[in-house]
């Protein structure tokens, strides 16, 4: 009998987006950012990561360039808050590589402050980060769709917390439910430009970078409360990624596919 309290090892790749590029935003470290552009290298596409985080950003990029020779990395910081900088991303990575045809809108995130306790600045930080800036992105990646006439696919990086109640998280989870909204009413619109665009909500990936800003104690419970007993591993995230930005899903658009293994 299979035992899900222990992830299996990552399945091999099959070639899902050969000859395709993704650009991929937050993928520095260890988190789903970097799991997912070693997923899509994986299935064969060439790659550009971004981050705000310079060191780590080159750090990653010479990482997945060893780990995949055969395919083209590159790196462009930028930090998603800044529309100048996010727009730099887009036209930075179709000069570098040529072309976009995946745009995974990954960057966000969180804390743990109840709304009593929380300032101005805390809401207003997270709600820039992760659905202005998702907003951003997606703005200028369909921008370029629409001058590239060759169509394309957005992934956006929600949360079942855009569905659930959790304590302390009303602006994380206000912001997931914004990015949620956002990709269904952007795939309406983007359908006549040829682009596809849905979202993976993910209930726990744990990952080093995750367990150094919140509390062990937490996200102990939280795995705990999971089905399966444990969390995600980042890659099993990724692979629903890979998975939507493939033709695999060629007639899905404006969806929210929940990573959990329970919804509410």
């Amino acid at each position: 009998m299979t035992d899900l309290s222990h992830a299996p090892e990552p399945v091999s790749g099959h070639g899902l987006l050969a000859g395709r590029v993704a650009v991929i935003t937050a993928a520095a470290g260890t988190g789903i950012g970097s799991a997912t552009a070693r997923r899509i290298l994986d299935e064969g596409a060439d790659v550009v990561v971004s981050d705000w985080h310079e060191r780590r950003l080159k750090q990653t990029e010479e990482e997945l360039a060893a780990a995949f020779p055969e395919r083209r990395v590159a790196s462009v910081v930028c930090d998603v808050t800044s529309t100048e900088q996010v727009n730099e991303l887009i036209a930075a990575s179709a000069n570098a590589l040529g072309r976009i045809d995946i745009m995974v809108n990954n960057a966000g995130l969180g804390g743990e402050t109840p709304v009593v306790d929380m300032t101005d600045e805390q809401w207003d930080r997270v709600l820039d980060i992760t659905l202005n800036g998702t907003f951003r992105c997606t703005r200028a990646a369909l921008e370029y769709f629409r001058r590239a006439g060759h169509g394309g696919v957005i992934v956006n990086n929600a949360s079942v917390l855009g569905w659930r109640a959790q304590y302390g998280q009303a602006h994380y989870a206000a912001a997931k439910a914004g990015v949620m909204a956002l990709t269904r009413c952007s795939a309406v619109e983007a359908a006549e430009l040829g682009v596809r665009i849905n979202a993976v909500a993910p209930s726990i990936a744990r990952h080093p970078f995750l367990d150094k800003v919140s509390s062990t104690e937490l996200l102990d419970r939280l795995a705990e409360k999971e089905a399966f007993g444990r969390a995600a591993e980042p890659w099993e995230v990724a692979a629903t990624i890979a998975m939507l930005a493939s033709d695999y899903t060629s007639y899905m658009t404006g969806e929210i596919v929940s990573v959990s293994s329970q919804r509410a």
